[in-house]
């Protein structure tokens, strides 16, 4: 039975509220001699890896109707009754094809693992990309977990997530008491999360605090863009300081407060400050510095070291959903961009002669 979204931009309009229609994906009608029978019983008996939570947390969220009416998961089926599964997106069915990607694991227990994803690797499968994920990455690792055995479900164990081209630390719930626990810990804003990023420009202050709602850009959907007058998206906080000044560029670390799409993108764009190199929010760009060829080419070699914009999930932290222990998870920067700050570090020392 899904639980997630197949593609992002749906997911996202859910997430700001934009999506009103709800969607039929199972459609079952109770037989004449049909006993009374809860309705979470009744649809673990006839949906392929549908497990009584998925259904119980489908009831409470108001995907369960019978007759066309939302029930509650204690609700008696009786003889003719139709039962329908409603989402807030269209049904599409993306088979989850275990591959053996190799995983560079963090950490591991009965519950949960994480994961440093590289740059380059999509999260789950979505449009475009049916293959090569970290989701087929995991069902691969994950075989015989009951989380993993709908093949339809393209989300498994996923509780938050990080861009393609952005690198660093995931955590993947292992049964569904984790997904849901770890999933409360980052609506409730109890997870910590750092990123490091380079961005153009140089910040006024040592540090601040950007905010204002992310939503998707009214011209192009593809992108997010940010909105202080709160006229559209979600409300976002980003707090950011300065790690080091660069010349042209500087390196930050940035604090997630909310958690929107792109939001320390959408963010840093929205004070002039994009990130380096990323092609989505104009950072690939020769935004800040001389004109001299000289540079042009310095800056043009950065762009190759780090083909992708440079921001990195480097720390995690969240409590266990079993034992209620506070784990903390960090990272190194990756190579390209430790190879691009260093460049930059070399050129300011160069200038200083």
């Amino acid at each position: 039975m899904p639980e997630f979204e197949e593609e992002e931009e749906l997911l996202e309009e859910e997430e700001e509220g934009q999506a009103s229609e709800m969607y039929e994906h199972h459609r079952i009608e109770a037989d004449n001699g049909q006993n009374l029978l809860r309705v979470d019983k009744f649809l673990m008996s006839r949906l392929p890896n549908a497990s009584r939570t998925k259904i119980q947390e489908a009831a409470d969220a108001g995907n369960i109707l019978v007759n066309g009416k939302a029930v509650k998961s204690s609700y008696k089926v009786k003889p003719k009754d139709i039962v329908s599964v409603v989402m807030a997106y269209p049904r599409r069915e993306i088979e989850i094809i275990p591959e053996n990607i190799p995983l560079n694991i963090v950490y591991e227990d009965d519950d949960l693992m994480v994961v440093n994803k590289p740059a380059g690797m999509v999260v789950h499968p979505s449009y475009g990309h049916y293959t090569g994920t970290l989701v087929n990455a995991l069902a691969w690792h994950l075989k015989g977990n009951p989380l993993f055995k709908d093949n339809n479900d393209p989300r498994p164990g996923l509780v938050h997530r990080i861009d393609k081209d952005t690198s660093g630390l995931l955590v993947i719930a292992k049964t569904e008491k984790a997904k849901t626990h770890l999933g409360l810990q980052f609506f409730n804003k109890t997870s910590d999360r750092k990123y490091v990023a380079v961005c153009w420009g140089n910040l006024e202050d040592e540090t601040g605090t950007i905010t204002g709602h992310i939503g998707r850009n009214l011209t192009n959907r593809k992108v997010m863009a940010c909105f202080p007058d709160g006229s559209h998206g979600k409300h976002a906080v980003t707090h950011y300081r300065v790690l080091e000044r660069l010349g042209y560029v500087n390196v930050v670390e940035c604090i997630l407060e909310t958690g929107r799409t792109h939001q320390i993108r959408a963010h840093f764009k929205y004070i002039k400050h994009p990130l380096f190199n990323d092609k989505e929010y104009g950072g690939n760009e020769i935004l800040k510095g001389t004109t001299f060829a000289r540079y042009k080419q310095f800056v043009n070699n950065c762009f190759e070291i780090c083909p992708r914009q440079a921001l990195h999930a480097k720390t995690l932290g969240f409590e266990h959903p079993t034992t209620g222990e506070r784990l903390s998870f960090d990272s190194e920067i990756p190579d390209d961009m430790q190879q691009l700050i260093q460049k930059w570090r070399a050129y300011i020392l160069s200038r200083e002669e």
